[in-house]
């Protein structure tokens, strides 16, 4: 695994840009109203500028035409500098099946608006549909130009701040086909009809549920084809496990770097907390299993957007480097706190919002028991 001069270069500016930009908490602040908002649209706007709102979208529609490797990297620097784009996440998975699904209109207005700084956010589950996708019940009914929507999505992550989102529903149902009959849509959350509430959790407010009664859309609002969402959202899905991956490698080498500091600058019993060996070992412990995470992540970015291995192989290694790096970014976390002591406890520090962040990563976009299961299936006859 090679970085090329300008992926290397790619990183060195996300870096430079974030530790300009936003490398303090009083910028940060600025950004964020006061830390009241996850997402910075203007911070965004100013990383669109570069190039990189849409750095994996292709340059026919405004993008700058990268790769999988490139969106790691990107979301890697960006996650390490706490930089407040998190709906850069989001906005991308939805880019990339609108490349691969979208119509030639979707991708002319939809991609050229998110490399220019917009953003979406993508909402499949509901409160009987969480891992299991199957089993979404938010019903649609089409007619020759309009889709009628009725139902409850929930956990919707970003819904209450993007410009678009991507709604997963019901279109029809077949017995023996439990896959069957699910249909994507691109939809306006200003629609009438769209309730959006958010979801009161231990952090910022960063998901909502999605109520829906008698919203209408446009048929042409169908991304894809009709009834076969499930596919749609299964080719997405690797992209998705290694975006996550990348953001957790980058949190926790955020983590390492503000416990390195605080050893060196903490004093008890007459010396600094870095001359303690017990510290020091347990800080190469976590500082060898990131760059393990990291280039296990790196191995299944570069492989998946090569297309090097079969599809069993793949989804094993992206499930492998989603599982492993949101858990040692969640361990490395925890282990901050209590490295810190009191002080990892305070909002003075970031330890506590990095450990917020890793334990809702082992959560979405697919649990660590569903990462297992994956890995367990490709690996077993």
């Amino acid at each position: 695994m090679y970085f090329d001069t300008d992926q290397l270069d790619l990183a060195d500016a996300v870096s430079a840009f974030c530790a300009r930009e936003c490398g303090t908490r009083e910028q940060r602040a600025h950004w964020t109203n006061d830390g009241t908002l996850i997402h910075s649209r203007d911070l965004f706007k100013k990383m669109a500028q570069l190039g990189w709102a849409g750095i994996a979208i292709p340059e026919e529609y405004g993008g700058s035409g990268g790769g999988l490797v490139e969106q790691c990297i990107f979301f890697e620097e960006t996650s390490r500098a706490m930089a407040p784009v998190a709906a850069a996440a989001s906005s991308q998975l939805v880019a990339q099946t609108l490349v691969k699904f979208g119509s030639e209109q979707q991708k002319k207005e939809r991609l050229s608006a998110l490399a220019d700084g917009d953003t979406m956010s993508i909402s499949v589950s509901e409160p009987d549909a969480g891992s299991d996708v199957s089993n979404v019940s938010c019903k649609a009914v089409l007619s020759d130009t309009t889709i009628v929507v009725n139902g409850q999505k929930t956990w919707a992550s970003y819904a209450h701040l993007v410009d678009r989102i991507l709604l997963v529903v019901r279109t029809s149902r077949n017995k023996d086909k439990r896959h069957f009959g699910l249909t994507m849509l691109d939809i306006d959350p200003g629609t009438a009809g769209v309730d959006i509430k958010g979801i009161p959790t231990m952090g910022e407010r960063e998901v909502n549920d999605i109520y829906l009664t008698d919203a209408e859309f446009a048929r042409d609002n169908v991304v894809g084809e009709i009834d076969q969402a499930w596919k749609q959202v299964m080719a997405s899905l690797n992209g998705d496990r290694l975006i996550i991956a990348a953001q957790a490698v980058g949190n926790a080498r955020r983590a390492i770097a503000d416990i390195i500091k605080f050893m060196g600058e903490r004093r008890q019993f007459g010396t600094t907390i870095s001359s303690f060996q017990a510290m020091r070992h347990r800080l190469a412990d976590l500082a060898a299993d990131v760059e393990a995470a990291k280039a296990l992540t790196y191995a299944a970015a570069f492989r998946l957007q090569n297309g090097t291995g079969t599809a069993a192989e793949l989804n094993r290694l992206t499930s492998m480097a989603k599982l492993r790096a949101t858990e040692t970014a969640r361990n490395v976390a925890l282990n901050g706190i209590q490295m810190l002591g009191g002080y990892g406890y305070t909002t003075e520090f970031d330890m506590e919002h990095i450990a917020r962040n890793t334990i809702a990563a082992t959560i979405y976009g697919g649990t660590s028991e569903i990462q297992r299961d994956i890995i367990a299936k490709t690996l077993l006859p």
